[in-house]
């Protein structure tokens, strides 16, 4: 200390004055790359919806796309409008991003990634001409999430997913990034997400050997065997290896308090619930955004379904009130709006051997995965975050029909295209449709499903011949398949007012 107090003094004035701009110059990059490279900023919305739609949970920190890399990718495989609209996405108001999907400047990069209206918002036309409206907390019905990740899996097999060819690409479409983040994409940040896309791709595997889903069906708890490493493909007994389910709507979150959650009624603490599929979503416990994922449930606690637009006969709705207070219930609550757990069996699970409906979905979860779901947030400080209430059932969960106008295909695997199909007997229900149209089908209620491809986008094929794809159940007596076709259509016009 005293040799570096001698030689400042014998230092000349200027001599001083250099040294210390010298410092400072150093001290104000250190501060400029410390704040860059610890940055953690997602874009905002102050409104709830907006939030909803394209707010953050945390998946863009391990599991988020360079917003580069995203935008470029289309137009270097030449998917059509250069978006990713071909999968079914939906983009609104000309903006950059889908809807369910957020952005975040991490570590000096914007990522991307999926958040819960990937999955949970729908898109509706009453006529083809019309404008199409988006839902939130409807079911998607378009969203073709398996065709996607075929696609960004074998993008990053192909020799075209390059720095040069991808960045070259971005820049093309406007998206100019600073000096040192093309270095970052150079140096790892392009090899790193094709690397963890080989890893997902490889993880995901006996997945995407399973039948296509088509738009708006998912694999639920798939994924989470493969990220708990659980046995897959031939080490996995057949009966648990699919598991495709049709996406649910989540309005009406506070009145599901008490309910047995999910298809098959594996929980009952909505809050749970959100955390489980926020994980399929990216957002681990380590990376979950507690105030951001807080405000998307706070949301969803009284968020509720549009009414429907069009025209309805009041004269069979009167028809069919005391139908459906006679046959549905007991099971799905008094009406769409009044509702709440302990009303009949509302929100309780009816045996598979009784509503006969296809099992894969049920046979999917078990108790292993149960327990190990468990341990997902046993390391978080807040006791009130562990999972405590997965449990393998028996059955199938009898859910509310809030905004049921919306939420077709119907049955828990998306099997019948309406409603009007759901009441007739399985041998007479539709054997192949399709799927991934946003017209409604006004007399049947649920979306046009005879048609097979409009504005050049090509519909799904479903047939319910494959695995998991079965259109038994929910028939009988019990279940108003066998009344007359007058009351059945008094009851479908009915259901139109929830």
């Amino acid at each position: 200390m005293e040799t570096l107090r001698n030689t400042w003094s014998g230092l000349s004035l200027a001599a001083r004055a250099c040294v210390l701009t010298f410092l400072a110059v150093v001290l104000l990059i250190a501060t400029y790359f410390l704040v860059r490279f610890t940055s953690n900023k997602p874009v905002d919305y102050s409104d709830a919806k907006e939030h909803f739609k394209y707010g953050s949970t945390g998946g863009e920190i391990l599991s988020g796309i360079p917003y580069a890399i995203w935008v470029a990718l289309p137009r270097v495989f030449n998917l059509p409008n250069n978006d990713y609209s071909s999968f079914g996405f939906l983009y609104e108001n000309n903006k950059p991003l889908p809807i369910g999907t957020s952005k975040r400047r991490y570590r000096g990069l914007d990522l991307v990634a999926f958040n819960c209206a990937i999955c949970h918002t729908g898109s509706v036309r009453l006529k083809p001409a019309d404008n199409p409206t988006y839902v939130a907390g409807m079911p998607s019905n378009t969203v073709d999430l398996r065709a996607f990740y075929n696609f960004i899996f074998d993008a990053a097999k192909d020799e075209r997913f390059s720095y040069g060819r991808v960045m070259w690409t971005a820049r093309q479409a406007g998206v100019n990034e600073d000096f040192i983040n093309r270095l970052i994409l150079r140096a790892y940040a392009l090899s790193l997400t094709r690397t963890s896309l080989l890893d997902f791709n490889s993880r995901l595997a006996f997945i995407l050997s399973n039948p296509a889903f088509g738009p708006g069906r998912i694999d639920t708890f798939g994924p989470a065997k493969a990220l708990l490493n659980f046995p897959t493909g031939d080490r996995m007994p057949a009966a648990e290896r699919i598991g495709t389910c049709d996406l649910p709507s989540v309005w009406y979150q506070r009145k599901r308090h008490g309910m047995q959650l999910h298809w098959d009624g594996n929980n009952t603490v909505v809050e749970e619930r959100n955390r489980s599929a926020a994980f399929g979503t990216g957002a681990y416990p380590t990376t979950l955004d507690r105030p951001r994922m807080q405000r998307v449930a706070d949301f969803l606690l009284d968020a509720a379904p549009d009414k429907y637009p069009g025209p309805i006969d009041a004269a069979r709705v009167a028809q069919g009130k005391p139908i459906y207070a006679q046959y549905c219930a007991n099971c799905h609550g008094p009406d769409g709006q009044n509702f709440s757990a302990g009303q009949g069996d509302l929100g309780k699970v009816t045996p598979i051997e009784k509503i006969g409906t296809d099992r894969y979905r049920l046979d999917s979860y078990t108790y292993a995965l149960a327990v190990d779901q468990s341990q997902l947030y046993a390391g978080t400080p807040d006791p009130n975050e562990h999972f405590s209430h997965f449990r393998k059932t028996n059955g199938y969960a009898n859910m509310p029909l809030d905004g049921i106008w919306l939420r077709g295909p119907y049955l828990h695997n998306g099997s019948v295209p309406t409603l009007r199909d759901l009441l007739e007997p399985s041998k007479n229900r539709p054997p192949k449709f399709y799927r991934g149209d946003d017209v409604f089908d006004s007399l049947k209620v649920g979306f046009v499903s005879d048609v097979p491809q409009r504005a050049g986008r090509t519909f799904f094929v479903y047939d319910t011949s494959i695995p998991g794809n079965g259109n038994a159940g929910h028939e009988g007596k019990l279940y108003g398949t066998e009344l007359p076709a007058a009351d059945k259509d008094a009851l479908v016009e009915y259901l139109k007012t929830f």
